[in-house]
This record gives C-alpha cells, structure tokens and sequence, in this order.
C-alpha cells in the first residue's frame, strides 16, 4: 500500500453549532460527500476525528486526532502516523467540510508530488488550501518538531517540507469552498438547485 486518504472530521464545528460532519447538504451528510471522494481514488481511507462521537455510526476505520497537539496538525499528525505504521508513504488529506472537491484532486496532486517534496497542496483563486493535499509520510518528524515549538500551521509545515502548489480553476464556482457557518452550509445548498 502506498497511498492512504485521510479525511479530516476532528474540528469542533462551533461555528456551525456542532456535528459539522453529520450536517446535511442535498440530502447526504457533509461526511458522505467526503466519503464520495475519497472512494473516487481506489485507495483505503480512514477517518480522523477529535472524539469517536464526532462520526457516530461511521463502520470504517477510525482514527482519533494526536492528543496534545491543536487544529488540524492533530489530524493530520495521527493520519502520517497510522499511514506509515501501515506501509504508505503518501497520505491524501480530505476534510469533511469541503463537499464540491475536484475528483481529479488525487490525480493532479499526485503529478505534482516530486521526490523532493513533502506535500502537493491544494489551490484556487489565489488561495492555498492546505487541508486538500498530498504528504508523504516522511514528514512527521518536522512536524512533530514544528509543534513541539508551537509552530501550528499547515501553512508553514508545508513550506518547511517543500512544496508545489496546485491551481484549481473557479469558472463556474470554487471547488474548495468551505462550510463553517450555518450561511455557508445554507449557500452551498442553493448551488444544488
């Protein structure tokens, strides 16, 4: 095995009132459309959650974010970790919270991911998104570091492992648009009718 997707459930969801993972959009949990995508790239995934509460009645495999460590780094530390313990060396990251993902992502992150990098991100309109991207295993330990200093941000974790960059096209909508709000969640829905 040499890819595992990870998609990433362990924030609180307080702008939203909580449960973002079991939100509904278009009929279907935002965790569903999450799961859509992650089934498109043939590979095994897992769940990264905070608390197994956050995706009750979810039969796969289930991984609780690193404790001690705040935000996504978590997440994301506990996915390299049970990635590599599993013989991956690469670690697609999804979060629940963005339902239009490309299903090309995997495809074009993939192309960009060159043996001198640690991670392919994510971009569209200017902006990275560093939660849809592709890191190889190796990294843990500048992240580990990284955190133990305080340094949290993917952001920067990105940067100190080598990173390329990966534009998205918004012609017709952004694909990485992110639901936090209740307006959010209320817009996304009016771009299903």
């Amino acid at each position: 095995m040499s890819l595992v997707v990870a998609i990433l459930a362990g924030g609180a969801g307080r702008r939203i009132g909580g449960g973002k993972p079991r939100r509904l959009l278009g009929g279907s949990r935002l965790l569903d459309h999450a799961l859509t995508r992650a089934h498109s790239t043939a590979a095994p995934f897992i769940l990264v959650a905070r608390n197994p509460e956050q995706v009750e009645g979810f039969a796969g495999t289930v991984v609780l974010d690193a404790p001690g460590i705040e935000g996504p780094l978590a997440g994301l530390l506990s996915a390299l970790t049970w990635a590599a313990d599993a013989g991956a060396d690469r670690v697609l990251t999804l979060p629940c919270d963005m339902p239009f993902l490309p299903f090309d992502l995997h495809h074009r992150l993939e192309q960009a991911l060159t043996l001198n990098l640690g991670v392919a991100v994510a971009a569209s309109h200017g902006r990275l998104h560093p939660v849809c991207a592709l890191w190889r295993t190796a990294v843990v330990s500048t992240l580990v570091r990284r955190a133990g200093e305080g340094r949290l941000s993917l952001r920067g974790l990105s940067e100190a492992v080598g990173c390329a960059v990966v534009d998205w096209p918004v012609e017709g909508g952004d694909p990485f648009i992110n639901i936090n709000t209740a307006e959010d969640l209320a817009a996304a829905e009016a771009t299903l009718t």
